[in-house]
């Protein structure tokens, strides 16, 4: 504490950690899988009321329109809940991004609904470290930074999606248009480690559906006349894990389709996941999928249709990041945490806002663990202390001491 000033000294100390885990206690008791969009509607309308206390207007954002693709290989239309945005002081030539989500992996039928104290220090709950507790992380460091001489001259665009779980498909528009122009961004996603280790360089991700169509026939009489879509597909998902680096993950999940056993299945839905390391692999893969797609066209006379694409760019740390990053680091020591950063096969948002190089960090989050699945934990102590050490950013990244 000997390394803040006197401002710095009573922005952190106003920091009162009851009214954060109220907040949390609360949402989290309200189930907000990305499909529950009665329970997004609710949550949303409760964050809304809670934001209200900072200046500035908040609004909610219409999702935009996403199609999936459904085990019959047509395209259907994906219902999303709507975005919340804060905008503060709009026309200050410095302005900030601040982003989260509301919604978790844990769907309205989901046996994990409650909280639980496991210790006076922990507790276990459905979204309160991913990320219930980061948004009430948000909200209490950016109303401390508000009782900061710097503010008055900084903007800022706080942004909680309710489809960050699922890729953020209708709300990457909106990301991309609040990035523009801000000058740095920090996202709440929980710490890479419990003990507070953010995450640095990240890979990238993509989710695609090959939708093959062969062509049915008697699998006793004439199968010579059937072209085989379940075989096609297989040999697609084969050809994927061959495909493999060091630079890039392939992750063949499932395959939809197939028939009775006496008929050639005309038709079959591969899904599968790629994590390119870097922009270079991302390339190479965008090349040789379509390759691979032509071979087995030819080689098994089918066609095979390519849906989907590569939704979280790959996020290396450059110069500008680093420079975020050493930031975080001092003002962690200042208030006595040990701040350091590593890789991470993980992504989220802090993906997309980089892409558009803007510095991000992207674990501003509470410290917690076990996320998407039942065991996920938060620290408590950490919901101040994160808080803290936000504010303290946010009042430097301004002018600040």
């Amino acid at each position: 504490m000997q390394q803040l000033s006197p401002t710095e000294a009573a922005l952190v100390g106003a920091i009162d950690p009851a009214p954060m885990l109220a907040r949390v206690e609360a949402w989290c008791a309200i189930n907000t899988g990305t499909r529950n969009l009665a329970g997004l509607a609710t949550q949303a309308a409760l964050l809304a009321d809670a934001f209200a206390a900072l200046p500035g207007a908040v609004h909610m954002v219409e999702p935009t329109a996403v199609e999936a693709i459904a085990p019959d290989g047509s395209a259907v239309a994906q219902a999303h809940g709507s975005h919340l945005v804060l905008r503060v002081r709009p026309q200050a030539s410095r302005r900030l991004l601040l982003t989260g989500h509301m919604d978790t992996v844990y769907a309205a039928d989901h046996p994990f609904q409650a909280l639980a104290w496991t210790d006076p220090a922990t507790v276990n709950g459905p979204g309160v470290a991913d990320m219930k507790g980061g948004i009430a992380v948000i909200l209490a460091a950016l109303a401390a930074f508000e009782a900061s001489p710097a503010a008055a001259a900084v903007g800022y665009d706080v942004m909680i999606n309710s489809d960050e779980e699922t890729g953020s498909l209708s709300s990457a528009p909106l990301i991309a248009h609040l990035a523009e122009g801000k000058a740095a961004a920090l996202t709440y996603e929980p710490s890479a480690l419990p003990d507070g280790t953010l995450a640095g360089a990240r890979g990238g991700s993509g989710n695609f559906s090959a939708i093959v169509t062969g062509r049915s026939a008697h699998a006793g009489r004439n199968p010579q006349d059937g072209r085989n879509a379940l075989v096609a597909a297989a040999d697609i998902a084969v050809r994927l894990k061959h495909m493999e680096t060091a630079g890039l993950k392939i992750n063949p999940a499932r395959i939809d389709g197939g028939s009775a056993n006496n008929v050639v299945p005309d038709h079959a839905v591969l899904r599968f996941n790629i994590r390119p390391k870097a922009e270079d692999d991302a390339e190479r893969f965008s090349r040789a999928i379509w390759l691979v797609c032509h071979e087995i066209e030819r080689e098994h006379e089918v066609e095979v249709h390519l849906h989907g694409g590569i939704t979280r760019p790959p996020k290396p740390l450059t110069a500008q990041a680093e420079q975020l990053f050493g930031l975080v680091r001092t003002c962690g020591a200042a208030l006595g945490q040990r701040i350091a950063w590593q890789p991470s096969g993980g992504v989220c948002d802090g993906n997309n806002i980089a892409a558009l190089g803007v510095p991000v960090v992207d674990t501003m989050g509470v410290r917690g663990g076990a996320i998407h699945s039942s065991q996920e934990y938060l620290i408590v102590p950490s919901l101040a202390e994160r808080a803290a050490l936000s504010a303290l950013v946010l009042h430097r990244l301004s002018g600040g001491n």
